[in-house]
């Protein structure tokens, strides 16, 4: 599903985005502290889940941003197997992601209808 770049839903998609890659560095300390997963492995995964973000939200104004930000609510859902309380926060900013998907798409064929 792509939206148009001048969507008016773009800035909500910027900002899921946005807030994903700060609770992917936020989730850091959990990982390490309560899931024992080693101190390397948690930054390496979380600067690749937060870069697949931010590279997602660059792309929205070019129009590949949407199947780039598809690519990265799974990656932060794929953190949970890092540490579960992830599992959480991934459904719940893909619940988000959809709602703004769906939303922008309805934007769109108002549009079109008008």
């Amino acid at each position: 599903m792509r939206l148009e770049p001048r969507n008016p839903m773009m800035p909500a998609l910027m900002s899921v985005l946005i807030f994903e890659a700060i609770v992917v560095w936020l989730a850091v300390a959990g990982m390490i502290q309560i899931s024992d997963v080693p101190m390397l492995s948690a930054v390496v995964a979380a600067a690749v889940v937060s870069l697949v973000c931010i590279v997602a939200t660059a792309g929205l104004r070019k129009g590949w941003g949407v199947p780039a930000g598809w690519i990265a609510q799974v990656a932060v859902l794929a953190l949970g197997f890092l540490t579960p309380w992830m599992f959480a926060m991934g459904i719940i900013f893909a619940i988000i992601w959809v709602t703004s998907i769906v939303l922008g798409k309805r934007i769109e064929a108002n549009k079109q209808e008008n």
